[in-house]
């Protein structure tokens, strides 16, 4: 097994890192400035010149949400175009690939969560590039797992725990949503989960997260985590009036994930407090 990792400085590309050293198993780390994935001749090169690539794991994403409202040529790019690219090259070399897509490409209406079988929405330009993402990925790769997931934080330079993190040390007050409604993931919990997924060469559909609570709820956690003195009051969504709208119910339901694998993902709880302990180790908090 030999992987070419994207997207390899982000939270979840350094999650595969940490644990392909533990599992024994050879990758090549990229970003941008060794691979511009949104460059179809180059990503096509560089796979011919590793032809012992077996599979293609691709963690880079354009996250900002707002921002692609106006600049959704760069969402769609990334997220969307990029795939394609990296689809293509799976097969010109028969590679698997794993890519990852987003709570966000559902609407959040359904007033329950979603399932693999459910089509997706999207409400915001975001989400329409991640469904363009998904759409490149099913109809060119011969290979893949498209894994949907929300939230995800771990080891990298931006996350919403830090950004709480962050708030807290410059207010006394703060508002945050509580009628937003989906699951914190783990960038390791993912990175093990989809692991398992390779290993079984299970390919396909599956939405892997840890478990459900609200904004609201995750980052009274975090706060009481590290003892803030400050006030906390819930806010809804139209109060912040951001250039795009999110889903507020985008509950992904991990249903498949489980009947293929028998693992369970851990409790949000569990994973948000191991991951402030791992803040607390490296003296960030």
């Amino acid at each position: 097994m030999k992987v070419l990792l994207t997207g390899a400085s982000g939270q979840l590309g350094k999650a595969f890192q940490e644990l392909f050293k533990n599992e024994n198993v050879e990758y090549i780390a990229t970003d941008i400035k060794e691979l511009d994935i949104t460059n179809l001749e180059q990503v096509l090169s560089f796979v011919k010149r590793f032809k012992d690539i077996t599979h293609i794991i691709n963690c880079a994403a354009y996250n900002q949400v707002d921002k692609a409202e106006q600049d959704w040529k760069s969402a769609y790019l990334v997220n969307g175009l990029a795939v394609r690219n990296l689809s293509i090259a799976a097969n010109e070399i028969d590679a698997e690939i794993v890519h990852y897509s987003t709570d966000y490409v559902f609407s959040g209406e359904k007033g329950q969560p979603y399932t693999i079988y459910d089509t997706p929405n999207p409400i915001n330009k975001y989400g329409e590039s991640k469904v363009l993402g998904e759409r490149f990925l099913i109809t060119i790769a011969k290979k893949w797992y498209l894994i949907r997931t929300s939230w995800v934080f771990g080891d990298g330079p931006v996350n919403f725990v830090k950004k709480v993190i962050e708030w807290s040390k410059k207010n006394s007050e703060l508002r945050i949503v509580e009628d937003e409604v989906s699951a914190p993931t783990y960038a390791l919990d993912l990175a093990e989960a989809t692991y398992e997924l390779i290993k079984l060469k299970a390919y396909g559909i599956y939405h892997i997260t840890n478990t459900t609570c609200s904004r609201y709820e995750w980052v009274e956690f975090i706060l009481n985590e590290i003892k803030w003195k400050g006030k906390l009051l819930k806010a809804k969504q139209e109060d912040f009036n951001l250039p795009a709208k999110r889903p507020k119910l985008s509950i992904l339901d991990n249903f498949g994930y489980y009947e293929t694998t028998g693992k369970v993902m851990r409790d949000w709880k569990e994973v948000t407090k191991e991951y402030i302990e791992f803040l607390k180790a490296r003296g960030e908090i």
